[in-house]
């Protein structure tokens, strides 16, 4: 019995790439759940290249699924076409690609440097978009097209401190996903381009207890998200051929919830 991914693209096992997906993170999660769901997978990281494979490892025992990793700093201009290509050659198609690859640290407003403003665009938009636009070109060629997915961040619609150097970036995402839903479709109308923008998610360890109850109280959930919500969002984007140039928060109601305690008819003054 065939799964809804192996109809969407009329393949037995089709083929995703997840950027940004050797660390147990986020993207390593969107990975398992289409292993999940039948997908040949390939891992691509830059640093945690031994990370990638003992999971590239796991996802073939777990899921009896033909794996591979993918090599690269995406902040080098020939790396996008490059991992593309490495994953047609190998297994002749790619169906999805999925753009988690980010960097994002904390940031003083007056201490950002115009190089630090250029590493983001690099990795958090250019490399997401020529990607996309090498896989999109590679979709062209099959009679059911693929799926892009970007990762976006619900926080470019309410930003926070010391991050004005990464917001730019991210916010260039939602644009992006628009504009090449329709440059794609002109290739393959088959081709789709959607974007998640995660809330709160996978928090760190160190994370005080005070400021992880201040995210929870954030959400109208009361709790804090998980990888697997983020992909499992994914997933749906990939099975929904009618869903297309859409950037869905993935956030608990964060960006249409504000925590101030104001109640509805109350006199602010």
């Amino acid at each position: 019995m065939t799964n809804l991914l192996q109809r969407v693209f009329d393949c037995d096992a089709p083929v995703a790439l997840i950027t940004g997906s050797g660390a147990p993170r986020v993207g390593q999660t969107i990975a398992m759940e289409l292993a999940a769901a039948g997908c040949r997978i390939v891992l691509h990281a830059n640093h945690s290249v031994d990370q990638a494979h003992t999971a590239a490892e796991r996802l073939r025992q777990q899921f009896d699924v033909e794996t591979s990793v993918a090599i690269g700093a995406l902040e080098d201009s020939e790396t996008p076409q490059r991992l593309i290509s490495e994953c047609v050659d190998q297994f002749s198609r790619l169906d999805i690609l999925v753009n988690s690859a980010a960097i994002w640290q904390p940031t003083k407003l007056a201490d950002i440097t115009a190089d630090e403003m250029r590493r983001y665009f690099e990795i958090n938009t250019m490399a997401s978009f020529f990607c996309a636009r090498a896989a999109g070109q590679a979709m062209a060629n099959q009679a059911k097209g693929g799926c892009i997915v970007n990762i976006g961040d619900w926080a470019t619609e309410r930003p926070y401190l010391d991050h004005a150097a990464y917001f730019p970036s991210k916010g260039a995402v939602d644009v992006m996903t628009r504009s090449l839903a329709v440059e794609l479709a002109q290739l393959n109308d088959s081709i789709r381009v959607n974007c998640i923008k995660p809330g709160p998610v996978l928090l760190a360890d160190e994370v005080p207890d005070a400021q992880r109850q201040k995210l929870c109280a954030s959400t109208l959930g009361g709790n804090i998200g998980s990888a697997e919500h983020v992909a499992h969002a994914v997933r749906f984007l990939c099975e929904n051929t009618f869903v297309n140039g859409v950037c869905l928060p993935v956030d608990g109601g964060r960006t249409v919830f504000a925590p101030d305690g104001l109640q509805v008819g109350e006199n602010t003054g």
